[in-house]
């Protein structure tokens, strides 16, 4: 017994014991990297299944099935050998290193672990909304079960005779609070939903009562890519019809109606009411109960939004760096160049002078681009722009000069956005750094000589010291028989046609996690093609 609740014994193998709370995109990348038999391996998760989140807002419409985006977590945690538990983690002893595990109606048991990966993601923030029980999420497989028999049971009321007309437009009122992406690419998928199928089954009076409106806080959707990405956007939802109201703050959902603010060009405030027959809340992320509680028995950690991690991923404040934390529920902290100002220019110039030269400045960039990788890109164009900040023009860089560059570097590091593809990255990482850690605690093997053992240890404490270097392969966005894709540095990709409608589908389906998941993928994508979309509610 360990604080009231039996501890689970596991065998004695010699392996650390590595413990995965979660089974999103962070988690079974670490799965899927790392080596069998290096680890002892428990995944803890309520869902024993992978979700692939991208495609979610397809499933709420039957563009493609529920199955289609689910791959179970035990085909994935076979491949290492690993154990699975269905449960979720509700609290950790970071001492005696154990996870507080509950599966409902089962109690609660501790795991010990040796090494411990959080990868529980998040909980969407409110923002001091009120009423958020009378609005749908999507971030589960039933949140988008739960949607898709809301839209259909709205047009099945719709059609009945004692429905008012006044009710019948508030039924057929969709709105749609943040324009990210998951906001964003639902409304093009219910507008397909319209335009598609539903008119060919519902009378056209039915459907000139179709509203669908995107309520954005900034005064651009899609506001984390490139601009031209969200005017662009604006301009095909405006083509379908589809309403975007920027600027505007969401204060209270009832069953009937959300209130909302605007700012008009005096400044005062304007409420606003809107009847409305359904919700999605899609806004920033918060803290689930679990990482709230991590981060509070941590005075380390001051992010309110995600558990603070290093370089290497691990959490801030756990003086051992036994615990990690990736995904939604993480943020890298990035280094404050300019905190090292004084080491930073010492080691750039020679030591007979006081100011960098330009072949100085080169061979800098690239060490300090090496230590902070985080920060290379930023670095490298500073070497392209070497002349615009030798202020005086003399060929060197002073001091004063120097400063001014660091702060340029520093002003441009921003926490990494809670993308898939941030969470699949860092996943990669961590599993090839616990790799070289499970090498490095096992030392020589009998069967090596002493040149192989030292060869590969090295190669092992290579990696292991690595940090984790996050690398932007573009950020999608599915527009309704529109798509975008922005692929940083002001490269972006925009496309009004079908061309664009099957090259972000391609996309997503290449990134599948098995042979299974893009079979199922192509027969939905192929049915929704000949037969339409399924329009029961169930």
């Amino acid at each position: 017994m360990h604080r009231g609740y039996p501890v689970v014994e596991s065998p004695e193998t010699g392996r650390e014991r590595l413990v995965v709370l979660g089974s999103g995109w962070g988690a079974v990348s670490v799965l899927k990297t790392l080596e069998r038999g290096a680890y002892d391996v428990t995944v803890v998760s309520p869902d024993n299944y992978f979700i692939f989140t991208p495609l979610l807002p397809s499933a709420t419409v039957g563009t493609v099935e529920f199955r289609s985006v689910l791959e179970g977590i035990r085909r994935i945690t076979k491949r290492v050998g690993g154990a699975y538990v269905e449960a979720t983690a509700v609290d950790v002893d970071l001492e005696d290193k154990y996870v507080l595990v509950e599966h409902a109606g089962a109690g609660r048991v501790w795991l010990p672990y040796d090494r411990l990966v959080v990868g529980v993601g998040a909980q969407s923030i409110t923002h001091g909304a009120t009423g958020l029980e009378y609005c749908h999420k999507l971030k589960t497989i039933l949140d988008a079960r739960s949607i898709r028999q809301h839209i259909m049971a709205n047009f099945e009321r719709v059609m009945l005779p004692t429905t008012s007309d006044d009710e019948k437009r508030r039924l057929l009122t969709f709105v749609v609070c943040g324009g990210g992406p998951t906001g964003c690419e639902f409304a093009a998928e219910l507008h397909d939903l319209l335009a598609e199928d539903l008119r060919h089954y519902f009378p056209q009076s039915v459907h000139d009562m179709v509203r669908v409106v995107i309520i954005q806080s900034r005064d651009h959707i899609l506001n984390m890519m490139d601009s031209v990405i969200g005017e662009f956007a604006e301009r095909e939802f405006a083509r379908r019809k589809i309403e975007v109201i920027t600027n505007a703050r969401v204060q209270a959902v009832t069953d009937t109606m959300l209130r909302y603010t605007t700012r008009a060009a005096d400044g005062t405030v304007v409420e606003h009411e809107l009847p409305q027959g359904f919700v999605l809340w899609s806004t920033g992320v918060a803290l689930t109960p679990f990482t709230q509680l991590l981060c509070d028995r941590l005075p380390a950690q001051r992010n309110r939004r995600a558990i603070t991690v290093d370089a290497h991923l691990r959490v801030k404040g756990v003086a051992d760096g036994s615990v990690y934390a990736l995904g939604d529920c993480a943020t890298v902290e990035f280094p404050q160049l300019l905190e090292n100002i004084g080491e930073l220019f010492d080691s750039a110039h020679g030591a007979d002078t006081t100011e960098i030269s330009r072949a100085e400045f080169t061979a800098f960039v690239r060490r300090a681009a090496a230590q902070y990788p985080s920060a290379a890109s930023h670095l490298q164009s500073l070497e392209l722009n070497y002349d615009l900040f030798d202020t005086n023009a003399n060929g060197s860089i002073d001091r004063s000069e120097f400063r001014r560059m660091l702060e340029f570097v520093d002003s441009k590091l921003t926490a990494l956005p809670a993308l898939a593809q941030v969470a699949n990255q860092e996943g990669v990482y961590l599993g090839h750094a616990l790799n070289a850690t499970a090498v490095l605690h096992a030392g020589p093997l009998p069967t090596e000589d002493d040149a192989s053992t030292t060869r590969r240890l090295r190669m092992a404490h290579a990696v292991a010291a690595t940090p984790f270097s996050y690398h932007h392969r573009g950020t999608l966005a599915y527009l309704g028989r529109a798509a975008a894709a922005d692929f940083g540095e002001g490269t972006t990709y925009k496309g009004s046609n079908l061309a664009a409608k099957y090259l972000w589908r391609s996309v997503y389906w290449s990134q599948q996690v098995s042979l299974r998941t893009r079979f199922l993928l192509s027969m939905d994508w192929c049915k929704e093609l000949l037969f339409g979309r399924d329009l029961s509610k169930f």
